[in-house]
């Protein structure tokens, strides 16, 4: 505890007190590799529902997109299974939601060209590298087939966009291991880092997730060590009693949370409850829908009439779902 007053400290001296709740916009749930050992992609009963052909439709994704403008929820970043969609795919569905979003996005899909950077560039403020673990044994134990070196070389050649990693708490690292993660993002330079409590996956070998105490220590000791870098924390259903204990270690904003699934239920209340005991503000609506006349979002977006008639049904059933969950 000690540790994380000391980095609560740091955190209010370099930021305000608003947090927010950052949306993964998942682009398929499939992924050519699947290998990854703590990855649902990896487990034999995903790979047989879902195909190569298993890829979200533009309307949903767009959808998630008007929720995250009008809930004051941000874009965490763009992602999906290794190699689910060419390149051009991936380019034009990064001009699209940067256009409806308004701004530029983050992007977490691999590693990168020169040339797919220089593409992607109008579109894309930040690129994410997946690194998972920075223990290079235990990387090359739980990510068999995807090395670190390509994704470390595509952060040092990176200089017009913003630099982001994602790491894995609970994987088999060790608190040791810190010291090779303050190496990467000082070597690299990096802008902001997401944090994920492993939440083990039937079908894998992974049977239990990190103590909260462990993996806020992960986060209090970055805090530390990095004054004013942004720090994104996972957090889960089943997560969201420590969330208070995760905002003090010093992070500045939430994701992973399944939030249009569990709208205005006892973990979004809980949620947001732990974020004031934390004595922070969620500037993210987690719980309530405003006033919107979504018909006029929807004509906003210049959409062609077939995908304008797509998200409107795909809109639908995402509020359909949602005010039943305000009705209970």
């Amino acid at each position: 505890m000690d540790l994380i007053t000391q980095a609560n400290q740091i955190y209010l001296k370099n930021f305000d007190k608003n947090v927010w709740y950052g949306r993964c916009i998942f682009l398929s749930w499939y992924c050519d590799l699947g290998t990854c050992k703590f990855c649902f992609r990896s487990t034999i009963k995903h790979k047989i529902r879902h195909a190569s052909s298993a890829k979200r439709s533009l309307a949903s994704m767009l959808v998630e997109v008007l929720l995250c403008k009008k809930l004051n929820w941000r874009i965490e970043f763009l992602t999906g299974g290794y190699r689910s969609h060419t390149f051009n795919e991936l380019l034009n569905i990064c001009k699209v939601i940067s256009k409806a979003y308004g701004e530029k996005i983050w992007i977490n899909l691999g590693t990168l060209t020169d040339e797919q950077l220089a593409q992607l560039k109008p579109y894309v403020k930040g690129i994410v590298a997946s690194i998972e673990t920075v223990n290079p044994e235990l990387h090359d134990k739980v990510c068999p087939d995807k090395p670190l070196a390509p994704y470390l070389e595509m952060l040092e050649k990176i200089k017009d966009f913003k630099k982001s990693i994602t790491i894995v708490i609970g994987l088999g690292e060790t608190l040791e291991d810190f010291e090779l993660l303050k190496e990467l993002i000082q070597k690299y330079n990096l802008d902001r880092i997401t944090f994920y409590a492993l939440k083990p996956v039937e079908g894998t070998s992974f049977t239990k997730g990190p103590d909260t105490e462990y993996y806020a220590e992960w986060i209090a000791r970055t805090r530390i060590a990095f004054p004013r870098l942004q720090i994104i924390a996972g957090t889960t259903a089943r997560r969201v009693d420590e969330i208070d204990i995760i905002l003090k270690a010093g992070a500045n904003a939430i994701t992973k949370f399944p939030a249009t699934k569990l709208f205005n239920s006892k973990q979004s209340k809980i949620l947001v409850e732990k974020v004031a005991k934390a004595d922070r503000i969620l500037t993210s609506e987690l719980n309530s829908l405003p006033d919107i006349d979504w018909n006029q979002e929807i004509i906003s977006l210049h959409l062609e009439q077939e995908l304008d008639k797509d998200v409107r049904k795909k809109l639908d059933s995402y509020l359909t779902r949602m005010k039943s969950n305000l009705k209970e």
